[in-house]
Order: C-alpha cells, then structure tokens, then sequence
C-alpha cells in the first residue's frame, strides 16, 4: 500500500465525466461550467503537469535541488524524465517512491545525508539512464540496489566516505553501464565479479580509495589490466595503502611479479626438509634440557656438599 500511495488517484476521463451527468434537456450553463472545471482538473492529472512546493517544472523537467528539503517531495508529475533533488539534506528515500514515474530518465541525489537505499528503489525504473549519489555517506551497495534498471548508463556513487562495501553482485544485469564512478570512498577491497559482468563499461573511476593491494586483488588488477585498452580509469590516483612493501605505489603499476608470492607451492623435498628441520629441532631441545637438568642436578649436590663440610 506504502509503495502505491504517489499513484493511487485516478480520475474518470473526460468522456466518462460527461456520461455520468444528468441530461433532463438542454445544457444549464452551470453544469456546463461544472463539467468545464473537471474535463480542466481531468486534464491536467493526465498530462502530469503539477509540480511540487519549492521546485521548478519544465519540459519533464523537476528541479528541487538547493532547496534545504530534509525529505523528498511527496508528489510529482508522472511523465518527469529528468528530477533533481541535489544540493539539499535529504536522510531518507521511501520505498516504492519512483514508483508512478515510468519515464524517469536522469536522477540526480548528488550531495545528500543518505546512508542507504531502500529495497527494489528501481524496480520500476527501466527507462533510467543517469543516475548520481555522490557526496552522501552510503556505506555499502547492496546485491539489490539497481535491481531491473537495466537501461543504467551511468553510475556516480563517488565520494561516499563511508563506502566500504560493493557487493559482488550489486551490478549484476547492467549490460548498459558505461561510466562507474567509484572514485574517494573508503573501498580497501573490490571483488572482480562486480565488475567483471559489465561488457559495456568504458569508464572506471576507482582513485582515491584506501586499497589494500595483497592476494585477494590480484584477480582484479589483472582483469583491469587487460581491460585497460578498452576501459579509461583513474590509474594516477589509484595507489595502495598497505601492505606496507607496496603502500604508495600506484594500483596499475603492479603486475604479476608484483603478486609472486600469492602463488608459492611447496614441493615434496620441501615438506620433507621441513620435516628434517623438525625433527633436528626437536632432538636438540631434548638434549638442551638433558644437559640443563644435570648441571643443575650437580650444581645441587655440590652445594649440599659445601655445606656439610663447613659444619
């Protein structure tokens, strides 16, 4: 019921406004002008033509940013395509809240106090192509986030300080992605099967974020690496924070060298070296506290002689 509140008002059409009004003889000039005001208000609901308090509409046009609104305006019109609510300190975004607006087109949520998004957000929104929540502090993308947005071309989800997290699947089905913008968030690790499923991406911005360039990301930086022909990113702000060998460097400059040790095997001479070493260890342990036990042992008795000949 929540999801359907925005689009639950259907008016009658303007022939069915007409039908249902008595008819005992000519037309009264009252009921024509009756009927005038509601084929107006009929019409007007139909062309989607209201535009919210504080916000600005044309041309499927919505523009609510820079308006210091602390929740998302209730009602908008249904054939918006292009809705901005930039620049202003909404916290939370309704479920089922783009749910009337079959021909959104460009979202914009660009610097905003979101933490996160509800569940099944886009289910509806198949036509969304452009979409920006940068500079908001969401903390991690969930496998859910932009379920059935299949038309997304470009993502910005850009300095989110809190971003610590993408799910492996949180762009799953995006065949259409082009431009991702990952770029100064708190990301130390990002799986290669979150982006691995995106044969359109040409855009990756990825710099500014505190890697960790051990084992577990070489399987992505590989797969960047061969990508980097058909995949413009970010290569000269992208450096790693740890492990401390290599904090500093720059993520692409790593290679396969770079990850040898990830890749080291013990063969069946060294299992048995190892083995050798143990053994010789602990052989000598055992002698070590032989001798430790008869040197104190003598060192006990001689006391206790010294003793007994000074009485």
């Amino acid at each position: 019921m929540g999801s359907l509140r925005h689009c639950r008002c259907q008016l009658p059409k303007m022939g069915d406004t007409w039908a249902q009004l008595p008819w005992p003889g000519p037309p009264q000039p009252a009921m024509l002008l009756v009927s005038l005001l509601l084929a107006t208000g009929v019409m007007r609901s139909d062309a989607g033509s209201s535009c919210p308090v504080l916000c600005s509409c044309h041309n499927q046009v919505v523009d609510c940013s820079s308006q210091r609104l602390f929740s998302v305006p209730p009602d908008l019109p249904r054939d918006t395509r292009n809705l901005s609510l930039a620049h202003n300190r909404i916290s939370a975004v309704p479920p089922g809240y783009l749910t009337c607006y079959m021909e959104l087109r460009v979202l914009d949520l660009r610097n905003n106090s979101l933490m996160e998004l509800p569940p099944g957000l886009f289910l509806h929104a198949k036509r969304l192509a452009h979409l920006d929540l940068s500079y908001n502090n969401l903390s991690h993308v969930p496998a859910d986030m932009f379920r059935e947005a299949h038309g997304l071309v470009h993502i910005d989800l850009s300095h989110n300080p809190w971003l610590r997290r993408v799910h492996p699947q949180a762009f799953q089905g995006l065949v259409q992605l082009r431009d991702l913008d990952l770029s100064y968030g708190g990301l130390a690790f990002l799986s290669l099967e979150a982006l691995e499923g995106l044969p359109g991406l040409v855009t990756l911005q990825i710099g500014g974020n505190p890697w960790v360039c051990g084992c577990t990301m070489e399987p992505l930086l590989k797969w960047l690496r061969n990508r980097i022909q058909r995949c413009t990113a970010d290569s000269q702000l992208a450096e790693c924070r740890g492990p401390p060998e290599v904090e500093g460097a720059p993520l692409f400059s790593l290679t396969e060298e770079s990850f040898k040790a990830c890749h080291l095997t013990l063969t069946l001479d060294d299992y048995l070296f190892i083995a050798f070493v143990g053994f010789v260890v602990s052989i000598a342990s055992v002698a070590t506290n032989f001798l430790l036990g008869i040197t104190a042992n003598c060192c006990h008795r001689w006391s206790k002689a010294s003793e007994e000949e000074e009485i």
